[in-house]
């Protein structure tokens, strides 16, 4: 991987983690903790859930399959950059990733998630030489390989910081 393509997705983390993070500043436990209706997640659901996917999708790239040459293909990485924050499409999580309370408070989660980002960016600095070297499988999007896992980290939180928006306007509204 070049040193250019290293710092970009490095960049994407990075983004990704102020973008989730400004979306939940100013939040107190009360506000993050509320629905914004039955059928929604609280921005304090939404934190557990991102800190669940990217310590999951993490573990499948430190356990991936290692590739005898690269899979690089930046069609998808594309793909990946524009279609994971976009929220027209929505998805219902899989049963493992659906928050259930593990954070007693916003403050807690935000730890977590950080924790958690600082190891994505860990790994892909690390591991740079090999993210294309690397294959792990996902449930909906088939095998990827650590770029392309990466960039779908990086966007989930981006994807999400959106749904937070959208759940403090709804508050507000009410």
């Amino acid at each position: 991987m070049a040193p250019q393509e290293r710092t970009e997705l490095v960049q994407h983390l990075e983004r990704g983690r102020q973008e989730f993070l400004a979306a939940i500043d100013g939040l107190t436990d009360a506000q993050a903790k509320a629905h914004p209706d039955p059928a929604r997640w609280s921005v304090l659901d939404c934190v557990e859930h991102v800190t669940i996917v990217e310590q999951r999708f993490l573990g499948f790239l430190e356990n991936a399959e290692k590739l005898d040459s690269p899979r690089i293909d930046k069609e998808k990485e594309a793909r990946l950059l524009a279609t994971v924050p976009d929220r027209s499409a929505r998805f219902q999580a899989p049963e493992t990733t659906r928050p259930s309370g593990r954070f007693a408070s916003l403050e807690q989660a935000r730890e977590h998630f950080d924790i958690g980002r600082a190891r994505s960016i860990q790994f892909a600095q690390e591991r740079c030489d090999d993210l294309y070297r690397m294959q792990a499988m996902h449930q909906r999007l088939g095998p990827l390989n650590g770029v392309e896992y990466l960039i779908l980290i990086a966007q989930h939180a981006r994807r999400h910081a959106e749904q937070i928006r959208e759940a403090r306007a709804a508050l507000q509204e009410s």
